[in-house]
């Protein structure tokens, strides 16, 4: 089903367009303050970013959309009840190895670790760990219209939802939306902070 605002149309990404979701994730958070701390290693960033962003495509729950001409793109998790939200952590092959993500392992464990306790999984609800635009379309109401359109169908199935924003800006955003914020915002050592978000449902 497709949703469509002035501004732009938002439409579900099949499996065969996860590449392109992938894409649009990784050229939006480029320049994020938070991925830079993540991933220093400019020449390795975007493999990161593209293993961090199909590791939460691959989660059982997930739901992709893609937005106007495929500049921007959301991942949702519809998580039930109890059910943990998409662990980003890798898992070594070995003691002290990190295969999948380096060196930066030990940075997205321990960000995975203090996140995990603030988030709220007593209730079913919508996650949304990734939504970006990409940089030259920023601005153009495209990712007001992918919250819009998920976060209808969440307040007619009567279900809350929560995220992690990663910049003043995006926290702005999500505000506009009935997002308010779930406790303080949470640091790893020199990590940007990320401020945990809560929307109840009919918001």
């Amino acid at each position: 089903m497709t949703f469509s605002t002035p501004y732009a149309s938002v439409r579900p990404a099949g499996e065969a367009e996860h590449g392109t979701v992938v894409s649009v994730l990784v050229e939006a958070f480029t320049h994020d303050p938070l991925v830079r701390w993540l991933f220093p290693e400019a020449a390795e960033r975007g493999r990161l970013q593209s293993l961090f962003h199909g590791s939460q495509l691959a989660h059982p729950a997930a739901e992709a959309y893609l937005a106007g001409d495929g500049d921007g793109a959301a991942v949702w998790l519809a998580l039930a009840a109890g059910q943990a939200p998409h662990d980003e952590r890798p898992v070594p092959a070995a003691a002290g190895e990190e295969p999948s993500f380096g060196a930066s392992g030990s940075r997205l464990r321990a960000l995975g670790d203090a996140l995990a306790t603030r988030h709220p999984i007593v209730k079913s609800h919508l996650y949304l760990p990734s939504m970006g635009v990409v940089e030259g379309r920023q601005g153009a109401g495209l990712g007001s219209a992918m919250l819009r359109h998920r976060l209808d169908r969440a307040d007619a199935d009567g279900i809350g939802a929560y995220l992690e924003a990663s910049s003043p800006r995006s926290r702005a955003l999500y505000q506009r939306y009935g997002f308010e914020d779930l406790g303080a915002p949470v640091r790893v050592a020199d990590s940007p902070p990320l401020w945990p978000m809560w929307r109840p449902p009919g918001r």
